[in-house]
């Protein structure tokens, strides 16, 4: 890619000794789960090496998703026993395998959990979290709504996220307080959501209707009918674009780790909120509300939450 050589000086990194040596990052030598989970400390150094690895990641990538986009390529549906079309791709494989190959040569005491290929050390105190195409179905239609998601977990919190779309040139991604874009000319922007006092001033958003149960679409609906505007399509994108102030509600369900865990820190420093519909951490996917403005939060929940009473007494 063409921002490699400029990407070059964000690359330098310490080894994993060099880093306990100097106190970065302290780790239980209990073996137990719940000890090796108890990362205490990770300083402002050890944080920017781990950043500047997650866009080296996405450096490593970028090029073998955009071999395969808008090329001829074998399609293979996850859903073998006829359930619906989850599209996986040679480019998926080969993206993920891209980027497990260099954290184990980087990071080899971290975690990876990844769509394609599964979990490793996945009670690491840290765990990087891939989705290395996220919105295959644009992906393979030639619609450039699509992302790689790499994020990264200290226990159950997500420290940064970064979401790269090579085709575009578009990278956004967060720091501990901050989210930023890059556009394709290498200008890095902050990005900040935009106010919506009311559900009647929003721009709603999902990526399909039809990726939603019966009961997911009707609680959807009843936003729907309220909202300014709906727009569909745009898996990860959505998500940039509610960060950059766009749009002002993401709804989705169906999702798994892999597909939010990145996005939630990208959201949230941008002055967002992100929980699942019944207001828990979105850190394990499922139901999503995503929304711009902390307050409209507030209303959508109390909008779902007041149905689910009524329909549970």
């Amino acid at each position: 890619m063409a921002r490699t050589g400029a990407n070059k000086a964000r690359h330098q990194h310490l080894d994993p000794v060099s880093r306990l040596k100097n106190n970065d990052v302290f780790i239980s030598p209990c073996s137990r789960k719940q000890d090796r989970l108890a990362v205490t400390t990770i300083n402002t150094t050890l944080f920017k090496t781990l950043l500047n690895f997650a866009h080296e990641l996405a450096e490593q990538s970028g090029p073998v998703v955009l071999k395969h986009f808008r090329k001829r390529i074998a399609v293979e549906n996850k859903q073998k026993d006829g359930g619906g079309f989850d599209p996986v791709t040679d480019a998926d494989r080969g993206a993920e395998k891209a980027i497990a190959r260099l954290l184990r040569q980087r990071y080899p005491e971290h975690g990876l959990i990844g769509e394609e290929y599964g979990n490793h050390q996945h009670d690491a105190p840290l765990r990087w979290v891939i989705d290395p195409i996220d919105g295959t179905r644009s992906y393979i239609t030639g619609s450039p709504l699509w992302g790689t998601l790499i994020g990264l977990m200290q226990g159950d919190t997500p420290l940064l996220g970064l979401m790269d779309q090579p085709h575009t040139g578009e990278r956004f991604w967060s720091d501990r307080t901050t989210a930023y874009w890059r556009d394709a000319n290498g200008k890095v922007t902050r990005l900040k959501t935009r106010t919506c006092p009311s559900i009647q001033e929003a721009v709603l958003t999902t990526t399909h209707p039809d990726l939603l149960t019966k009961s997911e679409l009707k609680a959807f609906m009843r936003v729907k009918d309220k909202a300014r505007m709906t727009r569909y399509g745009g898996d990860c994108y959505l998500y940039a674009q509610l960060a950059s102030g766009w749009i002002d509600i993401v709804m989705e369900a169906g999702l798994k780790s892999y597909d939010i865990v990145a996005l939630i820190p990208i959201v949230e420093r941008a002055g967002g909120r992100i929980t699942t519909w019944d207001g828990r951490p979105a850190i394990n996917g499922g139901q999503i509300l995503a929304t711009g403005d902390p307050d409209l939060h507030e209303k959508v929940l109390a909008m779902l939450q007041a149905k689910a009473e009524r329909s549970h007494p």
